[in-house]
């Protein structure tokens, strides 16, 4: 039973990603350095952050660099929101008594205004701010609160927090809200990654707080609070591939299938018809409204490596239309979406699913 929570700040409970890259790169601007993409940053930032600022800026002394990046970072600091779910997963914390812990290398500074801010600083029982290594900290703070380590569990969102975690010897859970993508985080050997806190409170309340250990390898039983185990199921979806009046598709990018692109859909809802199920999901992923619905395809998706957690979909897929371009609006599920002339799509990385059904609709008699 999970009785401890240790949270990482950034890219978990906050998002300050826009604001780190661009005081990164005014580091860069005043070391003469070319800047990152977003893209780049994210995939070459890691902690602790000295190895990643030798790689592009060894000139520079480290003291220097602190007193640029912060400099530009106060001024940033309005650009740093909360993150969806984590106000909810640090009430239910409360609600349940359970002991919470901030271990984290953010600045004191930057955490006083970001803590008054977001009022998360309440939630909060005992804040480590500005560790620079956290696996320095871990063993002492387990130590010094007596915390039985299988019953606490790290949440953060780099390899450097499941590492951390794991040198502790605390279970660890990686949210997929941060700065790293899914890929890199598998590499570190997580016990759970979640989409977000959100589905992590919700395994949690499944559970009766308790987190099953890693799942069997088989992955036919999932185990049920009282450890019988129950047999699983495959998730039926609906996906369409949306086509606008200039004949063009759209396309959206999600982190849960490893950054690449696909299109938009989701689960059914008991009682639901699969393109009632469609239009909700495509109204609630992208704001639009859709008609002329056909059928194309059924694929099953068993353990996908590109899905963040091993599950077995079947995926029905559709073509649909919607009137005009009407704008996107993304809610968080996807980063960023195009639409794109059929063909092109072939330049973005699409998930596997998304190439067997754009194929089809290029071959088949699917056109709208």
């Amino acid at each position: 039973m999970i009785r401890n929570c240790i949270f990482d700040w950034s890219g978990t409970l906050v998002d300050d990603l826009p604001a780190v890259w661009e005081a990164s790169n005014s580091v860069f601007q005043r070391a003469g350095v070319a800047p990152l993409s977003l893209a780049e940053f994210r995939a070459e930032f890691s902690l602790p952050f000295k190895p990643f600022y030798d790689r592009y800026v060894p000139q520079v002394p480290l003291e220097q660099l602190e007193i640029w990046f912060h400099e530009r970072f106060r001024q940033l600091q309005d650009w740093v929101i909360e993150i969806p779910h984590a106000r909810l997963f640090l009430q239910f914390c409360r609600q349940h008594k359970l002991r919470t812990f901030l271990l984290s290398s953010v600045h004191p500074d930057h955490f006083a205004v970001q803590s008054a801010k977001t009022g998360f600083g309440e939630y909060l029982d005992h804040p480590y701010v500005g560790v620079w290594d956290k696996r320095t900290r871990i063993r002492e703070i387990v130590a010094e609160h007596g915390l039985d380590p299988r019953e606490t569990l790290f949440i953060g969102d780099m390899q450097h927090d499941v590492e951390t975690a794991q040198w502790g010897g605390v279970r660890s859970c990686a949210v997929l809200t941060g700065f790293t993508q899914l890929a890199r985080l598998r590499e570190s050997g997580p016990d759970l990654i979640v989409e977000h806190l959100g589905e992590l409170q919700h395994l949690m309340q499944k559970h009766g707080l308790e987190l099953a250990a890693k799942p069997p390898a088989t992955g036919t039983v999932a185990a049920t609070a009282d450890g019988v185990a129950a047999p699983r199921f495959p998730i039926v979806t609906v996906g369409a591939l949306v086509f606008n009046a200039a004949g063009q598709v759209l396309l959206v990018q999600t982190q849960k299938w490893s950054n690449l692109w696909g299109i938009p859909g989701g689960k059914i809802k008991y009682g639901e018809t699969s393109p009632e199920a469609l239009r909700r999901e495509v109204r609630e992923e992208t704001g639009l409204e859709i008609d002329d619905l056909r059928f194309v395809l059924a694929q099953d998706c068993v353990r996908s490596p590109e899905f963040y957690r091993e599950e077995h979909f079947v995926l029905l897929n559709y073509t649909a239309r919607c009137a005009g371009t009407p704008p996107v609006k993304l809610n968080v599920e996807a980063q960023a979406y195009r639409w794109l002339d059929l063909e092109k799509t072939w330049d973005l990385p699409l998930n596997q699913p998304t190439q067997i059904l754009i194929r089809e609709v290029q071959h088949g008699h699917h056109h709208h």
